[in-house]
């Protein structure tokens, strides 16, 4: 016989041994009573007990349920390591799936009507500039992921625009100039009629 296979079947031997030698019916109370056994795993077990945390040792459990409590409880350790092993995979896969955001700012002038370049989304829409002369501050009637509407042609306004950094557009502040109203036609001059008395 091989050396290799002498060890193994010595090994083997002694395990066996070391199996018989813990008696299946004795309680594990008696067994970790014995003062060479108090530093064996079944004596530091802890099992839960009515929501209580109580040492096997403390039990009247035989050893042979204590090692099918101790088998389930390593089983379900196993299994709780795979499932956390794969939600933090999950996890890391869901970070790296989180996309940046990149944005733009639209300045539009002369319009009633503000809206974003292919590719991105209307997030806000502000009106910047206005006159007293043109009636001050407009209404906005509309905003939605593609426009914003005023209720009349305002001076200027700022539209910021939005889209994820993965869609490959490229951000970039513009300024867009619409029509502006005709300047009213100037007033004809008015005769000065003479006084009469």
């Amino acid at each position: 016989m091989a050396k290799s296979g002498l060890f193994a079947a010595v090994a083997l031997a002694a395990v066996v041994a070391a199996c018989q030698g813990i008696p299946k019916e004795q309680s594990v109370a008696e067994y970790c009573a014995v003062t060479d056994h108090q530093d064996e795993g079944v004596c530091k077990l802890k099992v839960e007990i009515d929501g209580q945390s109580v040492a096997l040792s403390d039990t009247d459990m035989r050893l042979s349920q204590a090692r099918n409590v101790a088998d389930g409880a390593a089983t379900a350790a196993a299994e709780a390591k795979e499932l956390a092993a794969a939600a933090m995979a999950r996890a890391d896969e869901a970070a790296n799936k989180t996309d940046d955001v990149v944005c733009e700012t639209r300045t539009i002038q002369n319009s009633a009507i503000g809206t974003c370049r292919p590719g991105f989304t209307l997030t806000s829409c502000t009106q910047t500039r206005y006159t007293t002369r043109a009636g001050g501050l407009s209404i906005m009637r509309e905003i939605n992921d593609e426009q914003c509407r005023f209720n009349t042609k305002v001076l200027e306004m700022q539209v910021r625009c939005c889209a994820a950094a993965s869609s490959g557009v490229t951000p970039e502040d513009t300024l867009i100039k619409g029509t502006p109203d005709p300047a009213p036609p100037p007033a004809e001059p008015v005769e000065e009629s003479p006084l009469r008395y």
